[in-house]
């Protein structure tokens, strides 16, 4: 089969719609969804199960921000997200997958990876940190990780963030014009950046060996931010079917009286932040 050369053309797929999303709406569907989010999170406690969502994609593909998203309203204690650093000296002598198992959830548990143990199959076998041998092991073993949790009891929900390299160069400019988001550019990115098709390779040959039924992929497009934030948090809340099992909420008694004994230190005794707001 030959292939045809596309000039000045992505090799990603085309989202379906690239259609700016109203501000308003999405404001008020994300508070929406955020609420379900708090429910379905609720149900998972409350029935004791255990859930592991995957974030992968390119970078700038919108991974934190749809993250931030889903878990800035649940209960952190019961709502972890790991986004692990490179591996120690002692981690890469470890078995592949033994720093990430640590960081599994327990009964009643959501953990949202951050990048995971994917960066085998993308940043390393891309930037060569890992043997030939290494990566071809890990297309070998992981699903068989994966169907081991799953038989295990945990959910294992896995999505890629699709985003054309028009878009993600756009994000990368934004970036670098901003002191508060420059941080977000590492030399590895920026490396990565000129390996756009050997990073596409990389994505096909792991789609072909890990998409399978017990813990399939999920592409999200994500061409336009509001749009992958919204869908994604939609989806999520369909993989989990749950009911509303939010407390009731408790009464409030009223104040007990002020002990009449209690003098309150003098304010000159205290430290306090300066009031700086005009």
């Amino acid at each position: 089969m030959t292939s045809k050369k596309r000039s000045g053309t992505s090799v990603e797929e085309a989202p379906s719609s690239t259609g700016k999303v109203d501000s308003a709406w999405y404001d008020k569907e994300v508070a929406r969804l955020q609420v379900e989010l708090v429910k379905q999170q609720e149900f998972v406690r409350a029935r004791g199960l255990r859930l592991v969502v995957v974030f992968e994609g390119r970078d700038a593909a919108g991974k934190g921000g749809a993250i931030q998203r889903i878990t800035e309203t649940l209960n952190p204690r019961a709502a972890r997200v790991v986004a692990l650093p490179a591996p120690t000296e002692r981690e890469r002598g470890q078995w592949y997958f033994q720093r990430y198992v640590q960081h599994l959830p327990s009964h009643g548990e959501m953990v949202l990876f951050d990048r995971s143990w994917y960066n085998r199959a993308g940043v390393e076998r891309v930037m060569g940190f890992c043997t030939d041998e290494e990566y071809e092991e890990f297309l070998r073993s992981c699903p068989e990780f994966e169907r081991m949790l799953v038989r295990s009891g945990i959910m294992v929900i896995k999505y890629w963030f699709s985003v054309s390299d028009t878009e993600q160069e756009k994000r990368f400019q934004k970036r670098l014009e901003d002191p508060t988001k420059r941080w977000k550019l590492s030399p590895m990115d920026l490396e990565a950046r000129n390996r756009w098709v050997d990073f596409s390779k990389a994505k096909d040959a792991m789609f072909a060996a890990t998409d399978i039924p017990e813990a399939p992929w999920w592409v999200v497009e994500a061409d336009v931010k509001k749009r992958a934030r919204i869908n994604v948090m939609s989806h999520l809340l369909d993989q989990v079917p749950y009911e509303d099992l939010t407390p009731d909420p408790p009464e409030l008694p009223p104040r007990p009286p002020v002990d009449e004994d209690y003098e309150r230190p003098p304010k000159d005794s205290q430290r306090f932040v300066p009031d700086v707001v005009p």
